[in-house]
């Protein structure tokens, strides 16, 4: 004789845990889509900074002190005075959001190799106001030195004065105030009688993603 009790029990059983299978998968792709959305909504919003190119406009930099620098499409300027030190890149912001400039570390020598790494964030210098690059658009990176007895302006005025290659990482993000990256740039000078520089990118690190290699 049937044991209904036992039957219906185990009915009931098989077809909770089917349900539970398929809330499970359903969840799963749910959060798979949703993952999908906020990656493309981040794409969106993306910026990615190169230098810009040699038949751009040349840029306009000003300073606080009322110094300026006249920068070349696809290139950089330096100035080196005994009170100060400026430096600024022409960029393009190839990327999809608007880039939002935050900091800055200038290297005296050229920064190479395959197991290069980034600086560490409380190394960098803090712009002193955001810069904003919209994208598709050419805008400019700018640093200064102010401190002509730090080792680090005697570093910067020497290897700009002797014009010899010189790196510099730049601090960025999204308008947003995520997806950070720093982008090492090259600066190598310019042969002939033109004192300005030819402005290369290097690497790309991102700070809060998976980087892309």
């Amino acid at each position: 004789m049937a044991d209904w009790v036992t039957i219906s029990s185990l009915a009931t059983a098989g077809g909770t845990l089917v349900l539970a299978v398929a809330t499970f998968s359903s969840v799963r792709s749910a959060n798979r889509s949703a993952r999908v959305a906020e990656r493309s909504l981040l794409a969106g919003i993306r910026p990615v900074l190169m230098p810009s190119q040699l038949e751009d406009a040349a840029v306009k930099v000003g300073f606080a002190d009322n110094r300026w620098l006249y920068v070349p499409g696809g290139g950089g300027a330096a100035e080196v005075t005994p009170d100060a030190v400026y430096v600024g890149m022409s960029l393009r912001n190839v990327g999809n959001g608007i880039a939002v400039l935050h900091g800055w570390k200038f290297w005296p020598e050229r920064q190479m190799g395959s197991d290069a790494t980034p600086p560490p964030l409380d190394e960098m210098h803090r712009l002193t106001r955001d810069i904003y690059i919209p994208n598709g658009q050419v805008g400019f990176w700018q640093g200064v030195f102010r401190e002509p007895g730090s080792d680090e302006f005697k570093a910067a005025a020497d290897a700009l004065a002797a014009r010899v290659p010189v790196s510099i990482d730049v601090l960025y993000g999204d308008h947003e105030g995520g997806q950070r990256t720093i982008t090492r740039f090259g600066m190598v000078p310019r042969q002939g009688e033109d004192a300005t520089w030819i402005v290369a990118a290097a690497r790309h690190w991102n700070i809060d993603r998976d980087d892309p290699r």
